[in-house]
């Protein structure tokens, strides 16, 4: 079976056996903050023979963000709040990037060659946005557009230090681009919370629409106030971390939730 097999018979990616691309918990929650998880999973379709990639190199952090579906999970459990997960690795296919973004499909990620992303055709590529991508944006567009939902914020991991060994120093960052009111208030929190905190404004990345999925077309497009949430993946990797800072982040949502009937 070739790496670049795309469908089974019934024409379609995903059989049976795979999982729903999206998962939702607390969907009938009126709590005002809808969290997402774009990298929550590391699955690949069975019919993509795990883009010839071995378990360690999926396991890590190019196929999805480590030890973010469980601090997001463990946030909505706390504040009652919906959230929304995808199940499928990124390296399928990148819910935080358009379609048609060269790395929503990467080739290579982090110098990674990803065998089963090479010379994909556009059939292929139609495939995977139609049946993971379409239905977890869709997901997120209708729970952000339930009448009691009045901010978003999406859940992410990066890895402690870059390929070349530079450490990244920050413990947590927020990413914004027009909506600076939202992530600087949520620093203010985690500050007050936690004074000795190394806190990045968008670090170690920053946001563009060519690249970039939840703050152009979820958080400004809705024009709710939004911020993706980056959490240093070694502070998270283990259920001992990830309840630090979901305890951390639970209490900051509740204050923010506080002052957000406040807000214009």
């Amino acid at each position: 079976m070739s790496l670049h097999t795309s469908v089974g018979e019934s024409g379609r990616l995903l059989s049976s056996l795979d999982p729903n691309p999206v998962t939702i918990i607390n969907q009938e929650s009126s709590f005002p903050v809808l969290l997402v998880c774009e990298h929550a999973g590391k699955t690949v379709p069975a019919a993509l023979n795990g883009l010839g990639l071995s378990d360690d190199a999926r396991e890590a952090h190019i196929g999805w963000d480590i030890g973010a579906a469980a601090v997001t999970r463990l946030m909505a459990e706390q504040l009652g709040a919906p959230a929304v997960f995808q199940s499928y690795s990124r390296l399928v296919i990148d819910c935080n990037r358009p379609p048609e973004a060269p790395d929503a499909m990467p080739e290579v990620s982090d110098g990674v060659i990803v065998p089963g992303n090479r010379s994909l055709s556009e059939e292929a590529r139609a495939h995977r946005t139609r049946e993971i991508f379409e239905p977890f944006n869709a997901a997120v567009t209708m729970m952000r557009e339930a009448p009691h939902c009045r901010a978003i914020l999406s859940i992410h991991s990066f890895n402690p230090q870059l390929q070349d060994g530079v450490p990244r120093p920050w413990e947590i960052s927020f990413l914004y681009r027009n909506d600076v009111r939202t992530s600087e208030r949520l620093r203010q929190l985690v500050l007050e919370n936690a004074p000795d905190m190394t806190v990045g404004m968008n670090e170690p990345y920053t946001i563009d629409d060519e690249s970039d999925w939840f703050v152009p077309r979820h958080g400004e497009l809705s024009g709710l106030p939004h911020s993706l949430i980056e959490i240093r993946n070694d502070l998270i990797s283990d259920a001992v971390g990830q309840a630090q800072w979901a305890k951390l982040m639970t209490a900051v949502v509740h204050r923010f939730v506080t002052e957000l009937q406040e807000w214009n």
